[in-house]
């Protein structure tokens, strides 16, 4: 990826950490309340075997959560598009449970689950499969249908149908369902272990807020901030190699060569 890409938003937040450590300087800010930058840095090299202990911890679930979301999402997805009784039947569950804060049910899931890592993947995976359910549905059902007739006219079955024509046309809300839900999947998993954890960046923030580390607190944000961007950046680019054909890439591709 061309530089002239990431310098935007290279830029900015250069420009406003720069910021942030002139204001917490020039107005001489409690650390407790906001520490600076550079006490955020210096924390993270000194504490990172910790953090990176947690780090993975919490990685692994966010990854299981999403992947379950993937597993059971777009299954379900294709379930509804194909059988109009069960979408009558699913789909108002569907968003009555979307509209439960998960927050409010993980004490149950830790009585249904067990402890241990599970229940942190399975709020991982109820925040996050919502949207891939979501985009997955719009995309297969956008298809022309007079491409349909046109297809099945010509004696297609309704399985090569899917596979050459709804699913290809579906890719990109696929994808845009995706990225929505590898972020999600990152707060399902701290949500979890903000219930019940004794590892996790979730725990650790909670211990560092606790006892008023603040830096730590923060330096454990920074890594989630950095962690959704990484596996969203991953999705986009798993998105650019399997539809480059799509009007999205071609856009993308001119403006660079302006």
């Amino acid at each position: 990826m061309r530089w002239r890409e990431w310098s935007p938003p290279a830029i900015t937040i250069l420009v406003t950490l720069v910021a942030w450590e002139a204001w917490v300087v020039g107005f001489r800010v409690r650390e407790y309340l906001l520490p600076a930058p550079s006490g955020i840095l210096a924390v993270l090299a000194a504490e990172w075997r910790y953090l990176a202990l947690h780090t993975g911890v919490t990685v692994y679930e966010i990854l299981w959560g999403f992947f379950l979301s993937i597993v059971v999402g777009i299954p379900l997805a294709i379930v509804i598009v194909y059988s109009p009784v069960l979408e009558r039947a699913i789909y108002p569950l569907l968003v009555a449970a979307q509209s439960v804060p998960k927050i409010a049910i993980g004490p149950l899931l830790i009585v249904w689950a067990g402890l241990g890592i599970f229940p942190k993947v399975l709020v991982a995976f109820l925040i996050a499969f919502f949207p891939v359910v979501i985009d997955t549905v719009a995309g297969l059902r956008s298809v022309e249908p007079e491409m349909l007739h046109l297809a099945r006219s010509m004696g297609a079955s309704e399985w090569r149908v899917f596979l050459k024509i709804r699913l290809p046309n579906a890719l990109p809300n696929i994808f845009a369902g995706l990225k929505v839900a590898v972020t999600l999947a990152v707060v399902g998993a701290i949500v979890g272990e903000f219930i019940q954890a004794d590892r996790g960046l979730g725990y650790a923030l909670l211990q560092a807020s606790a006892m008023l580390n603040t830096k730590l607190a923060f330096a454990s944000i920074l890594i989630l901030a950095g962690i959704g961007t990484v596996l969203f950046v991953i999705v986009d680019w798993i998105e650019r190699l399997l539809i480059p054909w799509h009007a999205s890439q071609r856009v993308e591709t001119a403006a660079g060569t302006l």
